[in-house]
């Protein structure tokens, strides 16, 4: 595919007449619109905008590229306009543009045509081409010049040495990134590349754009380079510039400053680049402490997800397997493993959704902390996961003969650890929040850590990250989690339990509902959630208990017992699908990867199965557990309302054939998940991809 392949005839304007920026713009795109390319004007459009909203595309010289990868791009094109006038476009030199090249990219995998937009990029570095595409007198003339361009530029690139064999005594590294990868990235490394090459140094830039990195620079390369220039706004990986002298700039410097950026490096200008420096730089190069909180809490998001979805789907295969089997309304506390298939889809799930946390606390840590990070929020995300009672239950009978064998009394400082480290139970899980916490505490700690480290001798250089980060890092972490965050996530729980039985005892159904089903969505299968549904199987237990002792099914004391495990398990079901259908109908407030998880949403809400949302809720908590919870709430509420009764512990639409008035329980779960579509298209604001 070539440049030529990409542009229409019709979409070309040779003399065109335009007064601003926005009507510059909408001219662009409708001579887009002309090729056929676009399904959508109107979106197309918006796209554009909100990209010309992060920064200019006018990048100096009389050029503009403005450009936008959306789903109502058909195919890849271009649109051409020669503005003999110029128009004030916001420049970054503050010039008139002149000359406006209007990208079209489909948002598929296919990247071919990044390649061709690439060149076109690099090409209007050249004073002569774009001189020549100003002064074309037609639009067969214009597309004859781009295609001999684009030739020359074939044959040169073919005949380019590598690095070792260009001529200079100064080697000059650079790596090019915009945050869409289509222009700006090529546009500043082919700026580098001339201005190197006009200063007789060698050079070679590696481009990190939207087909993924090129021309990678070698370990070998950067040993030898005097200098490096990270031309960026997105994120590039800086550790391998660890000990070399780099400067870090914004890729738009790379393109309007390349000669004093290229003279800086050669000359060694520039401070020596220390990875316990890079949070520091990459938050300067941000703008805020936010935006970096938020990168680094969306790597941990987007590793998790899968592991959400996978274990998510195969837990609900399990529950179908038991009611196809007929253990849909037998199975009782057993259902979903009541046969050798169901257990195994039930078993390698759970394992599966059992990592969510690990890997969420160790993906953030990596974010902040590259990867000596890793392990030890692994560490803090399983602690976190797995609370305080894990080294009991791996004992079998626990360490209760420590305080029962007065040999074995541990006093003082081991009697603390004992007592607090070991015997809080299962009141400890601190959930995928407690993993939040765990990943932060551990990004930053391994971070003080290196720079702590920086003092000692060069020859231990080999066991920081092996020995030292590792092992202090998982110790403190360990110690914070397990002395200080999930017994305060215990405390909260003790607290929660003490009050649903208060609203039991006092027969406030309506409010327990909403109370039950509001917590079942404030940390999706986290301490309050399960705080909340071990208070519905308990409420189970007890019917159980009424009913052995002569009570009728019908007796107000075991439908209310029934009725809460009911509103347990609508709130449960509410925020999946409450956000599946907001992701349907308010597509724009959700990014790409969320709206590709809609159907999984769905299976996994159908199954009870409330962590499906934390994805969502990890990104954006301000908006969705808000939402969630209104949602949860509503439906928990409701199914007081409708007297709807629930006996078995699990299951979603799989056991319903245990549910008392589930016509009505089914309005009550919709309505709870129509509250929380709306409020999700209410609160959370429009994303920009």
């Amino acid at each position: 595919m070539r440049i030529v392949d990409l542009l229409d005839e019709r979409s070309i304007c040779l003399d065109a007449k335009v007064s601003s920026k926005n009507e510059t713009l909408d001219k662009a795109v409708e001579l887009m619109n002309k090729s056929g390319k676009i399904s959508d004007i109107e979106v197309y459009k918006k796209g554009v905008y909100a990209r010309e909203e992060e920064s200019t595309t006018g990048i100096g010289e009389g050029i503009a590229i403005p450009h936008c990868k959306s789903q109502s791009v058909k195919k890849a094109g271009l649109a051409a306009m020669v503005i003999k006038d110029g128009v004030d476009f916001d420049s970054l030199d503050g010039e008139p543009v002149n000359l406006l090249f209007l990208i079209a990219a489909p948002d598929t995998k296919d990247n071919i045509h990044l390649d061709v937009l690439s060149k076109l990029s690099m090409l209007l570095m050249d004073e002569e081409f774009t001189a020549n595409l100003k002064a074309a007198k037609s639009t067969k003339e214009f597309l004859k010049i781009i295609d001999d361009a684009e030739s020359d530029k074939d044959e040169a690139d073919e005949a380019k040495a590598d690095v070792s064999a260009q001529q200079g005594d100064k080697l000059v590294l650079a790596v090019t990134g915009c945050p869409t990868g289509i222009a700006h990235t090529y546009m500043a490394a082919e700026a580098i590349e001339k201005a190197a090459a006009k200063a007789g140094h060698k050079v070679k830039v590696e481009t990190r754009g939207s087909g993924g990195a090129k021309n990678v620079l070698t370990a070998e390369e950067i040993e030898k380079a005097d200098g490096i220039i990270v031309a960026a706004d997105t994120q590039v990986p800086m550790a391998r510039f660890n000990g070399k002298k780099v400067i870090i700039v914004k890729v738009a410097d790379g393109i309007s400053k390349a000669d004093e950026l290229v003279a800086k490096a050669a000359a060694g200008d520039a401070p020596v680049f220390s990875g316990a420096d890079s949070e520091k730089k990459e938050e300067a190069s941000k703008g805020n402490a936010g935006h970096s909180a938020y990168k680094h809490l969306m790597n941990g998001v987007s590793h998790m997800l899968p592991f959400v979805i996978g274990g998510g789907i195969l837990v609900a295969l399990a529950f179908l397997i038991d009611t196809i089997c007929g253990y849909g309304s037998t199975g009782g506390g057993n259902f979903g493993s009541c046969t050798p298939l169901s257990a195994f889809f039930k078993y390698v799930g759970g394992l599966a959704m059992g990592l969510m946390v690990p890997v969420l606390a160790g993906y953030i840590a990596e974010s902040i902390a590259d990867r000596p990070g890793l392990a030890v929020g692994f560490a803090g995300g399983i602690i976190a996961a797995s609370g305080n009672a894990v080294a009991a239950a791996a004992a079998g009978n626990g360490y209760l003969h420590w305080f029962t064998d007065g040999s074995l009394n541990f006093q003082g400082f081991q009697g603390i650890v004992a007592k607090y480290g070991f015997m809080n139970g299962g009141a400890t899980v601190s959930g995928f929040l407690g993993g939040i916490v765990a990943g932060f505490l551990a990004g930053y700690l391994v971070l003080g850590l290196r720079k702590l480290c920086d003092k000692l001798p060069a020859a231990l250089e080999g066991i920081k990250p092996t020995l030292i980060y590792p092992v202090v890092g998982i110790l403190v972490v360990g110690i914070l989690m397990i002395f200080v965050f999930n017994p305060l996530i215990g405390v909260i729980n003790t607290g929660l339990a003490s009050m649903l039985s208060s609203l039991a005892s006092k027969n406030l159904l309506v409010v327990l509902g909403l109370i039950l089903g509001a917590m079942m969505a404030i940390d999706m299968g986290g301490p309050i959630n399960k705080a909340a549904y071990v208070y519905g199987t308990m409420m189970l237990s007890t019917a159980a208990e009424l009913t052995t002792n002569g009570a009728a099914l019908t007796d107000p004391a075991v439908q209310a017992c029934y009725i809460s495990m009911a509103a347990v398990m609508a709130g449960g079901m509410v925020p999946p699908v409450g956000i599946a259908l907001a992701c349907l109908l308010f597509p724009k407030k959700f990014t790409k990867a969320e709206r590709n998880s809609t159907v999984s949403n769905f299976v996994m809400g159908c199954g009870f199965i409330t962590e499906g949302a934390i994805p969502f809720a990890a990104a954006d908590p301000g908006h969705v557990i808000p939402a969630t919870m209104a949602g949860a709430g509503v439906a928990g509420a409701l199914t007081a309302v409708f007297k709807c009764t629930l006996m078995a512990p699990h299951g979603g639409v799989f056991v319903f054939a245990t549910v008392g008035n589930p016509w009505l329980y089914i309005l009550a779960w919709l309505i709870g998940s129509a509250v929380t579509c709306v409020l999700l298209g209410l609160l959370k604001k429009n994303v920009t991809e």
